[in-house]
């Protein structure tokens, strides 16, 4: 696999002056972005409300201040319209290598973890995603989750371009199908009512055994495959197997080891056609509880 890692990129960075932007903020300025990377920062002056433009002038003043410490190429652009479509119609035009935005803008309703203008952006847009979360205090756990499929072999690539610095620890996810139908049955007394024991018969038995045994085996080579492909783009990972709701197991580790951020592809195996964002990534941008990176698409190299 070759990578151009190092190859300087074009973000969008969309701010309102919510918690969340700021966050999104700080989170960009973490990011290992290669030299010559170029930021422009997008405000959207809603419909009907123009008294916004001196509030949306100064946060994107502010905002351009703390992103030249970056030493980075900034430019700000100021936009009237509906401010999700506006993000979305800029990133047609100038087609960014990533859209960084906050998950919850100055309006959202407490208690959703999720604001209409994020969660637009990611369902519409076809360029990678990153939806901040705040509070962010800094960025030391990555998660990337990998199923084989296409959009996710997309997400490792993505990663490698970063190359994040050895402070940052690199963990990652494929999580297998839940547990075959015997063991979920044993578990639940069902199979005592129709066999003699706590087990299907023989033949049964012996096929689904073979195949959790297979889906293991094909698991841990992909966890292989895409650790040895990290390396190879000096980002050094550890991996682990996970069985289950594909989206329950993801959120309950991202909690328990901490995770700072997920990176996922868009769509897994077996996504319908034409569908831009899958049933695990529109969960994980929903409930994680931390900040979330979508992959769509390939990056230009």
């Amino acid at each position: 696999m070759t990578y151009q890692k190092r190859q300087p990129l074009k973000i969008l960075l969309a701010v309102d002056g919510s918690e969340h932007a700021q966050a999104a903020t700080s989170m960009l300025c973490d990011l290992p972005l290669p030299p010559g990377s170029l930021i422009t920062t997008l405000s959207v002056i809603a419909p009907r409300r123009p008294y916004q433009r001196p509030a949306l002038k100064a946060v994107l003043e502010q905002t351009h201040q703390t992103l030249q410490d970056t030493n980075l190429t900034v430019e700000t652009e100021l936009l009237q319209g509906h401010p999700a479509s506006k993000i979305v119609e800029f990133a047609e035009r100038q087609k960014p290598d990533l859209i960084v935005l906050g998950a919850k803008g100055l309006r959202a309703t407490l208690g959703i973890l999720l604001g209409g203008i994020a969660q637009q952006v990611v369902e519409h847009a076809n360029q990678p995603v990153l939806v901040v979360r705040a509070p962010y205090t800094s960025l030391r756990r990555i998660l990337l989750v990998t199923d084989g499929s296409a959009d996710s072999q997309r997400a490792v690539e993505y990663l490698a371009r970063f190359s994040p610095s050895s402070r940052i620890s690199v963990q990652v996810n494929h999580v297998l199908p839940p547990p075959p139908m015997n063991e979920m049955l044993a578990k639940s007394g069902f199979l005592n009512m129709y066999t003699a024991g706590p087990s299907l018969p023989g033949d049964i038995a012996e096929t689904i055994d073979y195949q959790e045994q297979e889906e293991e085996r094909v698991g841990k080579e992909l966890l292989v495959q895409t650790v040895r492909a990290l390396e190879a783009a000096n980002v050094q990972a550890t991996r682990a197997l996970l069985r289950g709701d594909a989206a329950t197991e993801i959120l309950a580790y991202a909690k328990e080891h901490e995770s700072d951020l997920i990176i996922a592809g868009s769509r897994g195996l077996g996504q319908v056609k034409g569908w831009l964002l899958g049933s695990v990534s529109r969960k994980l941008v929903h409930y994680a509880g931390c900040s979330v990176l979508i992959v769509k698409g390939g990056p230009d190299t």
